[in-house]
């Protein structure tokens, strides 16, 4: 049986792919925040528990250790708390430690390195973006990502470690920060307060955490190799997505549209072409 090391365990892309991979009856070892140990325990496929008060401190000898007996990493954790992560410095500290993370793994004999991008690394202005569209990256979070993607999909098949990058696009459900699009919207019609957006007319591409988690998890046991879009390649805009939801409360009335102000940077379209083969 394979084992499987996952950071960002507790996080809300990490929680999906700890979930599934329990389903799977794989050896699990969920790597959290000092203090988090215990949101770990209810699983029989939970191999060990590895904690830190930061991982992406640690050294590539402390991650050496961690690693020892492990199959294949899923590096789920980096820093996205909403309305900072974008242009927070803290992106280069997880790209360090990152990096300290892939050392210690190659030490250690892993085989198999699945990290997790974003489609912000794309140049945006095309609207619809493949895997084999130009990086243009805009923010120090897209740009710490794009750098960690091109210096593992170099170094890591130097050192016969294959090596996955999954783009995720725009994702909800479970978990979700309540400061998002989608929570914002139901939080608003639940408490029977106006939803102020604006126009709405971007397009974007949405998919459920839940089925994403079960997407990476997929990508990461199979035999894929570098850069993947997790993506719907479905296009819906904000409108649409702000209006199904009010279906469901019969409070269309509620939703403010032209309120806001367009954001003159944010592209009117940004839709993904899936390349997966789960």
């Amino acid at each position: 049986m394979k084992t499987i090391l996952l950071t960002g365990a507790t996080g809300f892309v990490g929680t999906q792919i700890f979930n599934y991979l329990c389903e799977l009856n794989f050896n699990v070892i969920p790597v959290v925040r000092q203090g988090k140990e215990y949101l770990m325990g209810g699983s029989k496929q939970v191999k060990r528990v590895i904690s830190s008060p930061d991982i992406f401190k640690e050294t590539s000898e402390w991650w050496e250790l961690q690693c020892e007996d492990v199959d294949i990493i899923i590096h789920a954790a980096w820093h996205v708390e909403p309305g900072q992560y974008l242009q927070s410095t803290k992106n280069l500290d997880c790209l360090i430690g990152s990096y300290n993370l892939a050392k210690g793994a190659v030490n250690a004999g892993v085989k198999r390195f699945v990290g997790l991008g974003t489609c912000f690394e794309y140049e945006l202005k095309g609207g619809v973006l493949s895997v084999e569209t130009p990086l243009n990256p805009k923010t120090i979070y897209s740009g710490a990502k794009a750098a960690l993607y091109l210096g593992l999909s170099q170094w890591l098949p130097q050192q016969s470690v294959e090596f996955c990058w999954c783009r995720l696009f725009y994702l909800y459900g479970e978990g979700e920060d309540s400061r998002r699009l989608v929570p914002y919207i139901h939080k608003q019609l639940l408490n029977g307060e106006p939803v102020e957006l604006t126009k709405g007319n971007q397009i974007r591409d949405f998919m459920d955490v839940a089925e994403v988690g079960q997407i990476i998890v997929k990508v990461a046991l199979g035999a894929e190799k570098g850069a993947i879009n997790i993506c719907s390649g479905t296009p819906i805009t904000i409108k649409q997505i702000a209006l199904q939801i009010s279906e469901k409360y019969n409070r269309s009335d509620l939703i403010k549209f032209g309120v806001r102000k367009d954001n003159e940077i944010d592209p009117p379209c940004i839709l993904g072409i899936p390349n997966y083969l789960t």
